[in-house]
């Protein structure tokens, strides 16, 4: 069998893999016969869900950090031999309108810079240090070594009040899909985005009923919340499609944000 036409045998590193898309992700991916690193802070929950599935190994890491990425790596050297799959999920947000009337205090800086620091710049930062591994690789009959799979957001395109920091992030790693694609074509490696719409995940279970009743209710069809698992199977679709390269793709149920 081809390398890339299943999960089966090859070696992915899923960051942010210890909650939401990112956990659904390595789950999937560890059920179909992949090898996975689980990379997500020292703080979360990767070890105790690293421990509950076979061929998955916690390696911890702060995304902004090249020492702590690099580390990773050397470790999936090490344990692996190789790296054929990346799944960025790691990412935060924050809510808060550029001005603040009543406050009459403007969006704080150190917000702002603190979400393109994790969601964009740590997204690249793992990228780049990444695809040194991915270029090693012996290619299949396509010379592909590798496929990498970006998280954005609908809210790239649909931003909401107080989502200035997070859209503009989310943003920038929709535009930066095709010129990846496009550098890294000639070493085999393909590059995607997804764009999640409204996901049940930890963090939108925090929200009051009412407000995820009116999320559920502005999909179009089907009307309710996104499963994290079909995130994780849409980033196995884009591993085993071989065409698919240089996309960001809505996985949103038709939802368009006013």
């Amino acid at each position: 069998m081809s390398k890339f036409t299943s999960l089966k045998g090859l070696v992915s590193l899923v960051t942010g893999g210890a909650s939401g898309l990112g956990r659904a992700t390595v789950e999937r991916f560890a059920q179909q016969g992949s090898r996975v690193i689980l990379c997500d802070l020292p703080s979360s929950d990767g070890g105790n869900v690293a421990k509950q599935l076979q061929n998955c190994t916690f390696l911890p890491a702060d995304i902004t950090s090249e020492k702590e990425v690099k580390d990773v790596l050397k470790s999936t050297l090490e344990e692996y031999k190789s790296l054929d799959v990346l799944v960025n999920c790691a990412g935060i947000g924050v809510a808060r309108k550029t001005y603040n009337i009543h406050k009459n205090k403007p969006h704080p800086l150190e917000e702002f810079e603190r979400v393109l620091l994790v969601n964009t710049l740590g997204t690249f930062n793992v990228i780049r240090q990444a695809v040194i591994m991915m270029a090693q690789n012996e290619p299949n009959e396509d010379q592909a070594r590798g496929v990498i799979v970006n998280t954005s957001s609908v809210a790239a395109f649909d931003g909401q009040m107080g989502q200035v920091a997070y859209s503009a992030s989310k943003a920038a790693i929709a535009g930066m899909t095709l010129p990846l694609a496009r550098d890294l074509g000639e070493f085999g490696i393909r590059v995607c985005t997804i764009c999640p719409g409204v996901f049940n995940t930890p963090l939108l279970a925090a929200l009051p009923k009412k407000a995820i009743d009116a999320l559920s209710a502005s999909v179009v069809f089907p009307k309710r919340l996104g499963n994290p698992d079909e995130f994780a199977q849409m980033c196995q679709t884009i591993i085993e499609n071989p065409y698919l390269n240089g996309e960001v793709i809505r996985l949103d149920g038709a939802l368009r944000m006013v």
